[in-house]
């Protein structure tokens, strides 16, 4: 039977997206069932106005891309997975880089929205905030709620659901493949599945990179 497993992501954090595509490795080599769903680092870090003004501006950056993202959630999920492919490529792997600022990544979302065959009319959602029409601000805090309800508010994305059972991470900074992959996901599973299990971790002395 396919073990049903449930990815939440920013499509601009980088931790989210090396994991996203361990777990497309992952699909190669073990019977799973693998859904994407977003969430929002803009919102996680909502308010917190210690954080540097470059960090700051990067969030106001992210809420384009995660209301895009809620907005397909909401109306088209099968094309949610095929965006986040082509507008994580983009940001991560393709040269486009991570911007600042309300309508950054608009370039972006608009060639993720054609390469995943969505109408391109979506892009209007990275604009509408608050409450006003047409706005899916309301979903996104949603779906980052629900996310958070898994794992608890001390984490961050991504947050992986195995099962039935969640956690924050795995954090990898490369992207295992074949039976690595396959290796890492069942200890994963094994490690999930344990009730008192909570953390397993060690200072990190890279970045990541999917490309690598």
């Amino acid at each position: 039977m396919n073990t049903p497993v449930t990815m939440y992501f920013d499509v601009t954090c980088p931790f989210a997206w090396v994991t996203s595509r361990w777990l497309k490795e992952v699909e190669k080599v073990r019977d799973i069932d693998l859904s994407y769903s977003p969430m929002s680092l803009a919102v996680l870090n909502e308010g917190r106005e210690e954080l540097p003004a470059s960090y700051r501006g990067a969030m106001e950056a992210a809420w384009g891309p995660a209301l895009v993202a809620a907005a397909l959630q909401l109306q088209e999920p099968g094309k949610v997975d095929a965006y986040y492919t082509a507008a994580g490529t983009r940001i991560h792997d393709s040269g486009a880089g991570h911007r600042q600022g309300d309508g950054a990544y608009d370039d972006v979302i608009a060639e993720a929205l054609e390469e995943a065959g969505a109408d391109p009319s979506y892009l209007g959602y990275a604009h509408r905030r608050g409450d006003v029409e047409g706005s899916v601000e309301k979903e996104l805090r949603s779906f980052q709620a629900r996310a958070m309800e898994k794992v608890g508010n001390d984490v961050g994305t991504p947050v992986v659901e195995l099962g039935g059972q969640a956690f924050f991470g795995p954090v990898i900074t490369r992207v295992p493949k074949g039976e690595d992959a396959g290796a890492i996901f069942d200890a994963a599973v094994t490690l999930g599945s344990y009730d008192h299990f909570f953390e397993l971790k060690r200072s990190r002395t890279e970045d990541p990179d999917a490309t690598r």
